[in-house]
């Protein structure tokens, strides 16, 4: 007889403490065999089985490996074993792959043996199926943005061990047709699964209906933009959708994302008004009734399913280990982030020949988009309640001009070399930066988003159990913002970017005339940065090989064309603050900033043709000969 490894401790658990709540069961770890006849009579168990199934829950970038967040312009891997990063130029064509028919065939055996599952109560087995069907739309939605069309397999497959294995082996269904099957998917669980805003961990109606506008927003946008890339296509439509579809696809978007909007369980987080960074911050860390989040992956300190995101990125200043400080937020990113009089403009370093100067660290960043400090730890800022110091040196003035002071370590003293100073003086921040130093703020920046300000969060010990976002009404709203302006109803566009603008703190809002595809590429950026977006978003829209061009960028082309789509941005800049010491003059004790390119950051990415779908394994093609390879491979 059959029998099902049980990936979670829900058998002992239930035995003990009865039946598992919907935030309690993925939280439980390996222990015991069952055989099939036990499993699918009990609701129980069932449900410790599909908490395995919600455990592989596929993703690129998560929290749970920081390293990931690090590949594009976002941030620089502020850790030496993972400096090549920024030394190559082209991105591998397998790096985002994914052929895991392993998690498909077991969700496959899940429906199978639910739908036949007779002894389970009725409402119970619907939800379960509704869920692995669920679970089975998110593969295979994952499946198809990374690789375009795979082959579509619905039943688990069994070998009869004839010695012909050609009768498993299956072609590769049109990209649009997994796209098809993902939204029909969904359409046909939505009403099944639970409607109810307080299940976070678990498939709800929103939940399908965020997947649901998600998929079809990628969907549209291929099926519009990829006439733009002609080469990345196949003949047989495995890569490539038919640009008259691209309505149908935006539509069901729009009506997908405004199904949400309308159904009264979601709103944007605003708990903390009086204070709009510390707000966006707050939303992603904040359990306690939650109207924004959707759908998570959970995490729990008491069960040890913990995840170590501030442990890995915590700054050194506030440190609870003598590590942290991995992910350094871009000065590309930052200054996305736009004035609140609905501008962009790079920050203010120098005015003319000389510095600007400011009385605090942090005063050069006063008047932006709240987005900025709650999505990125900025030098002045605080965490744990500890300041950030953040500064690369002490600038001194000396024969006529000012010169630069600096350590090697955190928080480094020395004498600085002008007749009268102390002997001994810091000369560089706590936290950096330190060109070449891992943990320390080498960009100038820390990551704010998913940082958990819990004591103990930053201990090996202890870890984090903030969780990890797959989808939230910001999204939702910005999805239909740009279902709309695709479908030509700029008016409703701007109605739902506004809203999220509004939370940011601008007080002017966007007209229908300013509703183009910059501002559509631009607003989720900023909002949704080192939430799994950019590449995927980039892809989609075909301008990723524009971004990444593998030409090289200069600290002049960082700061312009702020707020284009497909402005170049291939290497990671970085901007340092100095204190000045000049005695007597009115700027003593005042800050400068530099725009440096830090020493690790020596190639330009480059993102070719054969990026946009990966390459499919060498192994998976002489296995099945009905496979056909991706273009550009």
């Amino acid at each position: 007889m059959k029998k099902y490894l049980l990936i979670l401790t829900a058998v002992i658990s239930i035995i003990t403490t009865g039946c598992l709540k919907d935030d309690e069961f993925l939280t439980t770890d390996p222990t015991n065999l069952l055989t099939d006849d036990a499993v699918w009579k009990s609701s129980d168990l069932v449900l410790s089985v599909l908490a395995d199934l919600y455990d592989r829950y596929p993703e690129q970038q998560t929290i749970t490996n920081w390293a990931e967040f690090t590949n594009f312009d976002e941030a620089f891997a502020s850790e030496a074993g993972q400096y090549w990063r920024t030394k190559q130029v082209d991105y591998p064509t397998g790096w985002w792959s994914l052929w895991d028919y392993g998690y498909i065939r077991d969700l496959n055996l899940f429906v199978q043996k639910c739908q036949a599952a007779n002894e389970l109560a009725a409402d119970a087995r619907a939800r379960f199926l509704a869920e692995a069907r669920f679970l089975r739309a998110a593969i295979y939605f994952e499946e198809v943005k990374r690789m375009g069309g795979v082959p579509l397999i619905l039943e688990p497959m069994e070998y009869n061990f004839s010695g012909d294995p050609t009768y498993l082996q299956h072609a590769r269904a049109k990209e649009s047709d997994i796209y098809d099957f993902v939204i029909s998917e969904l359409d046909s669980v939505k009403n099944v699964l639970p409607d109810d805003g307080g299940i976070k961990s678990r498939a709800t109606r929103a939940a399908a209906l965020a997947m649901q506008s998600r998929a079809a927003l990628y969907a549209g946008s291929i099926a519009k933009y990829g006439g733009s890339t002609p080469l990345v296509s196949l003949p047989g439509g495995e890569v490539g959708i038919s640009a008259d579809k691209a309505v149908a696809y935006f539509t069901k978007a729009l009506e997908a994302s405004q199904a949400v909007i309308t159904g009264g369980k979601y709103s944007l987080y605003k708990k903390k008004a009086e204070d709009l960074q510390e707000n966006f911050a707050s939303l992603f860390y904040d359990k306690s009734n939650n109207p924004e989040v959707i759908f998570v992956q959970d995490f729990k300190l008491k069960s040890g399913k913990t995840q170590d995101w501030t442990l890995a990125n915590q700054p050194w200043s506030s440190a609870e280990e003598q590590q942290g400080g991995r992910v350094n937020p871009s000065l590309n990113l930052a200054l996305q982030y736009e004035k609140l009089d609905n501008t962009f403009a790079p920050f203010a370093t120098n005015n003319g020949s000389d510095y600007v100067y400011y009385n605090n660290p942090g005063d050069i960043f006063a008047g932006r988009d709240a987005r900025l400090g709650g999505t990125i730890m900025l030098p002045g800022s605080r965490f744990k309640g500890v300041p950030l110091d953040i500064w690369a040196g002490v600038m001194y003035w000396k024969d006529g001009k000012y010169n630069i002071i600096t350590g090697d370590n955190f928080g480094d003293r020395d004498s600085i070399p002008v007749a009268g100073s102390p002997r001994s003086s810091q000369v560089v921040g706590t936290d950096g930066p330190v060109d070449g130093l891992q943990y320390s703020a080498q960009t100038g920046f820390f990551v704010r988003k998913f940082m958990d300000p819990t004591v103990g969060s930053g201990q090996i010990g202890t870890r984090s159990d903030v969780w990890w976002v797959r989808f939230r009404y910001a999204e939702v709203l910005l999805n239909a913002a740009e279902a709309a302006f695709e479908l030509g109803q700029p008016g409703l566009s701007s109605t739902y970017i506004n809203q999220l603008r509004e939370r940011a703190g601008f007080t002017t809002q966007l007209t229908d005339a300013q509703m183009t595809f910059d501002r559509i590429v631009h607003e989720r950026r900023v909002e949704l940065a080192f939430e799994g977006h950019e590449m995927f978003d980039n892809k989609r829209w075909r301008i990723a090989h524009k971004v990444w061009n593998g030409e090289n960028i200069s600290a002049a082309d960082v700061t312009s064309n702020l707020g284009k789509a497909d402005r170049v941005n291939t290497m990671i800049y970085a901007m340092w603050g100095y204190k000045i010491y000049n005695p007597g003059n009115a700027n003593d004790g005042k800050w400068v900033y530099r725009i440096v390119k830090p020493s690790n950051v020596t190639a330009a990415h480059r993102f070719n043709l054969g990026n946009y779908y990966s390459v499919i394994g060498s192994d998976i093609l002489s296995n099945n000969p009905k496979l056909v390879k991706n273009p550009n491979h």
